[in-house]
């Protein structure tokens, strides 16, 4: 980004959002180790809030690293994350993730057909 380059006021939130969960722990696979398919990685070197329902409104639960991999149950589309409607459940816990910052591995169903 170009210094002086204005930031809506939504991507800021999520920026600043991201950028202060970085160092909170959710359970992912151990180094090297990916979880078994569908599994997502977070793409976004500021980490990715967990939570608890699919928007930006929802209370944070958690938070992903960088390169952090974790097992998809099934994806819905909600809350608009930067162009990207789609969010992800977590296997392990229930709660979600926006797709914008996960590179998914393996099909992950909509919610509807699990």
């Amino acid at each position: 980004m170009r210094i002086g380059t204005r930031i809506k006021p939504a991507a800021r939130a999520g920026v600043v959002a991201a950028a202060v969960i970085g160092s909170l722990a959710a359970t992912v696979a151990p180094a090297g180790a990916a979880p078994a398919r569908p599994y997502g990685t977070v793409v976004t070197p500021a980490g990715l809030s967990i939570r608890e329902y699919p928007s930006t409104d929802s209370s944070v639960t958690g938070g992903l690293g960088y390169r952090a991999q974790v097992g998809l149950r099934c994806k819905v589309r909600a809350q608009n994350i930067d162009g990207n409607t789609l969010w992800y459940q977590l296997r392990s816990s229930g709660d979600w993730v926006t797709a914008r910052y996960v590179d998914n591995t393996g099909f992950v169903p909509y919610c509807k057909d699990v």
